[in-house]
């Protein structure tokens, strides 16, 4: 019986966080791109710094990271108008340099592995709600005091949605045809994940806890 309900509880987790992590937003247009502009090298790289955030995040709600933001409203509002302010600063800079004729892809002009996994945690990190959301995620699913045992397998669930929802995005970004037309409308795709990141900053510092 125990068992049971330890499998109810994670695949509670897991349908709720697939819904979430499918969801398009900043991940998802970063990531794309990453993928479809750069290599799947690249972009595998942005999914691990996904990754790498999902975890933090998770853990953050398992320490009751919900209560520190409600104790202190401040350190919430700065992580969100700076998570906001980061989203802006890379859709101008997306949207600025689109007008840009792109640099012959060689190994020494592209980005490294090590910044696209950087664009991918910071990115991930960037909106603080979304350790609120881990958090309301767990109060509905999880017992009021779960074991550490539970909040393992809780978190390694998210981070494996999240990999692998994401390595799925970078295969199909990377693909050859999907890049061939991204080569040639280049200019309006980037113009237009541009003005979608600084949308969802716009939002982020505008809407209310």
């Amino acid at each position: 019986m125990a068992w049971m309900t330890w499998h109810a509880q994670l695949l509670t987790v897991a349908s709720i966080w697939l819904v979430a992590s499918v969801s398009p937003g900043p991940n998802f247009l970063l990531t794309a791109r990453i993928a479809v502009a750069q290599s799947r090298t690249r972009g595998l790289a942005a999914v691990a710094g996904i990754a790498l955030a999902t975890a933090i995040w998770g853990i953050c709600g398992l320490t009751g990271v919900q209560a520190l933001f409600l104790a202190a409203p401040w350190a919430y509002v700065a992580l969100k108008i700076g998570g906001a302010a980061y989203l802006v600063i890379m859709g101008v800079r997306l949207i600025i340099n689109s007008d840009r004729a792109p640099p012959k892809a060689t190994l020494d002009t592209l980005p490294t592995p090590a910044r696209a996994f950087t664009i991918g945690l910071v990115t991930s990190l960037a909106n603080p709600r979304s350790a609120l959301s881990v958090a309301s995620l767990f109060a509905a699913a999880l017992p009021p005091d779960p074991s550490a045992a539970m909040g393992v397998a809780t978190v390694a669930t998210m981070v494996a949605i999240s990999a692998g929802w994401y390595a799925c995005v970078v295969y199909l970004f990377a693909s050859g045809a999907v890049a061939e037309a991204y080569a040639r409308a280049r200019k309006w795709i980037d113009r237009a994940a541009g003005g979608l990141l600084v949308l969802f900053g716009v939002r982020l510092a505008i809407e209310r806890s």
